[in-house]
């Protein structure tokens, strides 16, 4: 029997505007298509590239832990592989940014000496440099996940580009049908960062366009009246530099760096 395989893609946010012509190759191409995106548009695509295309959606149930959901869709992904199929998984954004299931769908693909690859796709982070404007080069960039954040005590740089990712969903564990998860949550995250800014530091909530005709959603918000921001599951939240960071002027003397002018 011929051995599967499994291709991992991401169709980007904009509606298939954000697939690359390798990644709408192997849809076209797979002998067995799974999909999880987030809106019609992407999904009626999908199947009329792939006549074996199937939603991983029924995978979630309300109530229904999530990491039992993210199992069930690397079953569903490996089962068609098993069989002797080659097998392309669609993913929204970039199939590797905040989904468990297609890297472990992958990792187990390959402990069992299948061939699994993941291909790059257009992630809310690149969405969001370009429209904010944001180059992560200047003052640097800090990711992280809301409720990571909170629950490790990450250490950050407020002179820095700080994005916290899932702000709508800090603590909650399960899939909820609300437009917002966890309004407990955003206000417990607002008072631990009110810790490092003023209230009055500008954040902005922020949520990529999924179709052509659409905007982004780029809502500035004081970080004192967070807690009251309307944020739903896929927003993100980002918290321009504080100040600038100090100079290192005896590191600036070792890299042969020229002193700035004083004034």
């Amino acid at each position: 029997m011929k051995k599967g395989s499994l291709a991992v893609v991401g169709t980007g946010y904009l509606a298939a505007g954000h697939v690359t012509a390798e990644s709408q190759t192997l849809i076209e191409s797979a002998e067995k298509c799974l999909y999880m995106v987030a809106d019609p548009a992407a999904e009626a695509w999908i199947r009329q590239l792939n006549a074996t295309a199937e939603s991983l959606k029924g995978c979630y149930a309300p109530g229904k832990p999530r990491l039992d959901s993210y199992r069930e869709m690397v079953e569903r992904m490996l089962t068609p592989v098993r069989q002797g199929l080659d097998v392309c998984a669609v993913f929204y954004g970039h199939p590797g940014v905040f989904a468990f299931p297609p890297h472990e769908a992958i990792r187990q693909a390959r402990a069992a000496g299948f061939e699994a690859r993941m291909f790059p796709g257009v992630s809310a982070e690149d969405c969001l440099f370009a429209d904010l404007g944001l180059d992560p080069a200047i003052h640097g960039c800090q990711s992280f996940e809301a409720t990571d954040f909170l629950v490790h005590q990450r250490r950050f740089d407020p002179t820095s580009n700080l994005i916290l990712w899932q702000a709508g969903g800090i603590g909650v564990a399960t899939y909820e049908r609300e437009d917002l998860w966890s309004r407990s949550g955003l206000r417990v995250l607002a008072e631990v960062l009110l810790q490092h800014y003023p209230a009055g530091h500008q954040a902005v909530v922020y949520e990529a366009a999924v179709y052509p005709v659409c905007d982004p959603l780029i809502l500035h918000v004081p970080l004192g009246k967070l807690a009251e921001a309307r944020v739903s599951v896929i927003s993100t939240l980002y918290l321009p530099p504080l100040r600038t960071a100090p100079l290192d002027l005896d590191m600036l003397d070792r890299l042969g760096i020229s002193r700035p002018s004083p004034g």
